[in-house]
């Protein structure tokens, strides 16, 4: 019986979400975001021609393969896997990159290859006040560059708005300054999702101090310790694939734009910094909060132990003069009844310039 048991408790034992009994380079999406159709937003340009086309059609792709510009090509939908591979055997992808690119689990990394370098990385917004990451892969070729996102909207729409007026030297510069420009983009929204995250922990922290009881207060720095979880998860690796970036050997990175990689290196160091910053402070804030309900009933213990003590002389002189024997001194005294109100007031009134001396009130 025993045997059976512990037979039973093997075979009900969890498995890691990534176990699924798949092969290796077997492609299968991951996320939650799921579309009926892939959209492309192809872009092909040089220093004086912009063109821009968007189609549902993977095949359009390959009539840009023979451009002597460069293209960005951007798909938006991960769960049409047959795309995916479609997409991946024209540009000759790995199939352990197509596994990466629709496998949403994948934390932030670079892989260098002959032809290309594959990078993945994590896109951060607050979609009202909810977090959302969304998992990007990005193929760096020669002439082009591949982005593929689980879903429509980006924070690219600055960078597309500088390729169609030919603001800056982006329209001027290969597909290495291309990769450093999203790359760019993504790193600068991280602050724009520090500032939101960090208005979130100021307003957390008026509320703790507020007099005001919050009986969901808890469950706010709880779901504030997630979203900083999340986040690091999502930053911190980043840094590793830039500073891996600026110092790889290859030739599809030019010399002048590392000197732009290592710029971003430092926007991605003072992003992580700021998120310890706020994951130390998010941390204490249940410390703080803690602290504020032991002084508030430190407050009402008090009071409570001031008002016991003033009475409890009180109702030992009325105990005493409430038993019921024949033969008390004073029990018939004229004024005896408005003597023991006098004192009685006179012992509260000392009571209490007693307490106010000492502070406690």
């Amino acid at each position: 019986m025993a045997a059976k048991r512990r037979k039973k408790a093997q075979t009900t034992k969890i498995q890691p979400k990534r176990a699924r009994n798949l092969s290796p380079g077997t492609v299968a999406y991951t996320g939650k975001k799921t579309t009926t159709v892939t959209e492309l937003d192809i872009i092909d340009y040089s220093l004086d021609t912009y063109d821009r086309f968007e189609t549902n059609n993977i095949e359009d792709v390959f009539k840009y393969e023979d451009s002597t510009r460069i293209t960005w090509i951007n798909v938006n939908g991960l769960s049409n896997t047959e795309d995916i591979i479609t997409l991946g055997n024209h540009f000759e992808l790995h199939p352990l990159i197509q596994e990466d690119i629709v496998s949403t689990n994948q934390r932030p990394k670079i892989d260098e290859y002959e032809e290309y370098l594959y990078i993945v990385f994590k896109m951060l917004h607050y979609d009202e006040e909810h977090l959302t990451i969304e998992h990007i892969s990005m193929v760096v070729g020669q002439d082009y560059v591949l982005t593929l996102q689980e879903a429509e909207g980006d924070v690219f729409g600055d960078l597309r708005e500088r390729l169609e007026h030919g603001k800056g030297r982006i329209r001027g510069a290969g597909a290495d300054y291309l990769m450093f420009a999203i790359l760019d983009a993504v790193v600068d929204n991280y602050f724009t999702v520090i500032e939101f995250l960090s208005n979130k922990v100021e307003l957390l922290e008026d509320k703790l101090f507020d007099d005001k009881e919050d009986s969901n207060i808890t469950e706010e720095i709880q779901e504030l310790k997630k979203e900083i979880l999340k986040i690091r998860r999502a930053v911190l690796p980043l840094r590793e694939v830039i500073n891996r970036l600026e110092k790889i050997e290859t030739p599809l990175i030019q010399e002048r734009t590392n000197k732009y990689i290592r710029d971003l290196y430092d926007h991605i160091i003072q992003v992580n910094e700021s998120v310890e910053i706020y994951r130390d402070m998010i941390w204490g804030l249940m410390d703080m909060y803690m602290t504020t309900i032991s002084n508030k009933m430190n407050e009402v213990m008090k009071v409570l132990t001031i008002m016991a003590s003033i009475f409890i002389p009180l109702t030992f002189m009325a105990g005493i003069y409430g038993m019921n024997f024949d033969h008390m001194p004073e029990l018939h005294f004229r004024y005896g009844y408005y003597y023991l109100w006098g004192a009685m007031i006179v012992v509260f009134i000392g009571m209490l310039w007693y307490f106010k001396r000492k502070r406690w009130l």
